[in-house]
């Protein structure tokens, strides 16, 4: 590799939800250790890097979202010392430790915010952002909370209303408050002084409100279902103020030694680039999550994916999401049959793949008994529990078939139940099988680190002649060639790509069960699969 390319461009990031991964003092929640057991686990799968969502202390309104203090460890994931042994691990494995940062709101149990909310006069009340009442008495404004309901608290003692873009125990921070940005630029260089090596910026697009505080606008497409999604946000979304905040934040990261910041942008892809920066300033990356929203269409994927290629400056990193804690998991969103295809794109497109823990293994999503649903927008909105609700997304790692799948001790009640397939479907299961979700992901990623063109080298779409296959090249200089041909179908079809190259060597299929010279002029290519062929 040329030395111009960082850790953060041609590794694998790989998210873990703490309280999911590996409860190792037997609670029922994951925890710090648990992660820090598994570590060869995850470097013997190819990642080089692990995305840790919030483990900082918190009452657990939104699952550690809402922080009460950003420079120490909840209890229950550990404490500081466990923190920085999972970080010496992590180092000593030659991998990288990237924090979820939350800057656009605290716990309402926060310090700054129990100063904020306890006087009007308080130094910290413009810390966050106070209305006073419309003139009915109610909200100051129409804007919506995520998680359901107005975006407005009343404080009686005031006689004003607190933002919450989220639950109300979340109120939003003021950054047009200087004291509010330099307040978070230390709690980042608090971390990066400890040597983490970078942060995934959580809704960084919404730092910045409409300081007129207008009305947001009625959207004519709205389908009735969530009521959030009733509102065009204009007002609360995508300011400039966000951007100003992203490169005072990139600024502070750029003094240390190759750390990076990756935001959490869903947008299209217009403005999505935009938090590149102008001048390449602010994110590192800004997540690209159009394959994790799109239909599983071969053209509607070609198409998105040659679409960001085009719109993409020539000095900016691409990077692709098919899982997160926040949507349901690949595998029953577009079924088991097409994971392996999705995993063989994610991991030879151009740019860095972000993985979801599970996905390696094609975990699905948990069914969660009423009695045991937690996710705040679910339980504010019971009718639509099913349509909001991310619990099913989060349930334990299926380690093995044992007792508690592997994830806590027998007998232990999980902080959320199991999936009903962990016995079939687990880490231990998948290590002994030659053909298995796990072993597939294993040989791709090893694939992809020894090849420059799977890392760093170009991307070019192919015309397979047919709608449901997707087949693109990756080159670079003089290494080896690539054509990933991928059946999104459950049709056997016979391809000519005599275009490409007249043969060629099919050397990973995601059945695992070929590897053989092809004539590209007549392709075989069954149901559900996906080929890397050499040429």
């Amino acid at each position: 590799m040329k030395e111009k390319y960082h850790w953060w461009q041609t590794g694998i990031i790989y998210q873990i939800y703490p309280r999911s991964y590996m409860d190792s003092n037997e609670d029922g929640i994951g925890d710090l250790n648990g992660i820090t057991e598994r570590l060869d686990y995850i470097k013997g799968i190819g990642v080089k890097t692990i995305w840790l969502s919030p483990m900082y202390p918190s009452p657990m309104y939104d699952f550690g979202y809402d922080v009460a203090d950003y420079t120490d460890v909840h209890p229950i994931f550990g404490t500081m010392k466990d923190f920085g042994r999972l970080l010496e691990e992590v180092h000593k494995r030659d991998m990288k430790l990237v924090l979820d940062l939350v800057p656009n709101h605290t716990s309402s149990e926060h310090p700054w915010f129990r100063e904020s909310i306890s006087s009007k006069n308080n130094p910290k009340r413009d810390w966050y952002i106070w209305k006073d009442p419309a003139s009915d008495g109610g909200p100051p404004n129409n804007w919506l909370s995520y998680f359901g309901g107005s975006a407005w608290e009343y404080d009686e003692k005031s006689n004003q209303y607190y933002l919450h873009l989220f639950v109300k125990q979340q109120p939003d921070l003021n950054y047009r408050n200087p004291e509010v940005r330099q307040a978070m630029l230390n709690v980042m260089k608090f971390w990066l002084d400890k040597g983490v090596d970078g942060f995934r910026v959580d809704v960084i697009v919404c730092l910045g409100k409409d300081e007129l505080f207008r009305d947001e606008p009625d959207d004519p497409e709205w389908d009735g279902i969530v009521p959030f999604m009733k509102h065009i946000h204009i007002y609360t979304l995508n300011l400039p103020l966000s951007h100003d905040v992203t490169r005072d934040m990139r600024k502070l990261v750029d003094r240390y030694n190759d750390r990076m910041i990756v935001g959490e942008t869903y947008l299209p892809y217009e403005q999505l680039i935009q938090y590149y920066g102008k001048n390449n300033d602010e994110c590192h990356m800004p997540f690209n999550f159009h394959l994790l929203e799109a239909d599983w269409n071969a053209k509607i994927i070609r198409n998105l994916v040659d679409d960001y290629e085009a719109i993409l400056p020539k000095d900016c990193w691409p990077n692709y999401v098919l899982g997160n804690h926040d949507r349901k998991r690949l595998a029953t969103r577009i079924g088991q049959a097409q994971t392996k295809v999705a995993s063989m794109m994610l991991l030879t497109l151009r740019g860095t793949p972000t993985v979801y823990y599970g996905e390696e293994i094609g975990m699905h999503d948990g069914v969660i008994p009423p009695e045991f649903i937690q996710d705040p927008p679910a339980v504010n909105q019971p009718e639509i529990a099913n349509e909001v609700g991310r619990d099913p997304v989060r349930t334990p790692m299926q380690w093995s078939g044992s007792a508690n799948a592997g994830f806590s001790k027998e007998g232990v009640v999980t902080w959320l139940p199991l999936a009903g397939d962990y016995k079939e479907r687990n880490v231990a299961i998948q290590e002994k099988l030659n053909i298995s979700d796990l072993s597939l992901f294993k040989a791709l990623t090893e694939l992809r680190s020894s090849e420059p063109a799977l890392t760093i080298g170009s991307y070019r779409s192919v015309n397979a002649d047919n709608v449901n296959v997707y087949a693109y090249i990756r080159t670079y200089e003089n290494s080896k060639s690539y054509m990933i041909v991928l059946n999104f179908s459950k049709e056997r079809y016979i391809l000519d790509l005599k275009n490409v190259a007249g043969e060629g060597t099919i050397i990973i299929s995601t059945l695992m069960d070929r590897k053989e010279k092809t004539d590209l002029a007549k392709l075989s290519i069954r149901p559900d699969e996906g080929l890397i062929i050499e040429f």
